[in-house]
């Protein structure tokens, strides 16, 4: 299992203060994805951008495409960039790839889509894992939940992780951050435009 996909069963699993948006998520996600990437050496961090090193195989099919999606071309990418890029739509990718592999249901859905009710929430291989992870407070991944509403923040279980790795984590946050303003401006917006149609 990966760090996104270990994440993306936490925000379904564990209650948050709030309902996890899926914006805030695709955000987290990408960021996972460049954290296991890391890891594997697939690429590194000079300062804020992202350098691609040879192409790997993770052994992981959303990992193999993350990986692909890398700019190879300098000035390269920024972490931040990457985020917005990478993230449009990934909470629903990684939600369809668990579901396929029969992670979210206990079944696996190789062509007809599931019909009707709430998924319910069996004990697979994949939740267990991510339960696992969760529940033994891995920096990382309560770290990257932590702007999703999920847990609570934890800084000093990071204090041994590297600078490229915190460098991803801070950058989720404050994405997750601008997302969430921007969401607010257009409430308000919103609200006052409706205020000025009721207006007699």
């Amino acid at each position: 299992m990966t760090t996104p996909q270990d994440l993306f069963l936490v925000s379904v699993d564990v209650p948050g203060t709030r309902p996890v948006e899926q914006g805030d998520l695709s955000l987290a996600l990408a960021g996972a994805e460049l954290i296991d990437l890391l890891g594997t050496r697939a690429l590194t961090l000079d300062g804020e951008r992202i350098v691609p090193g040879a192409a790997l195989d993770t052994g992981d099919r959303m990992l193999g495409e993350a990986s692909a999606a890398l700019v190879r071309a300098e000035p390269y990418e920024s972490v931040e960039d990457w985020l917005w890029r990478r993230g449009r739509g990934l909470a629903a990718a990684y939600r369809d790839d668990l579901d396929r592999a029969g992670q979210l249901t206990g079944e696996s859905r190789r062509w007809l889509p599931r019909l009707g009710g709430d998924a319910p929430q069996p004990d697979t291989p994949a939740r267990r894992h991510a339960a696992d992870r969760w529940w033994s407070h891995e920096p990382v991944l309560t770290a990257l939940a932590v702007p999703l509403g999920i847990g609570e923040d934890r800084a000093d279980g990071n204090e041994n992780a590297d600078d490229a790795v915190l460098t991803v984590l801070a950058t989720v946050g404050d994405a997750v951050t601008e997302l969430t303003a921007v969401r607010e401006r257009r409430r308000i917006e919103n609200a006052a435009f409706d205020n000025i149609w009721r207006a007699p």
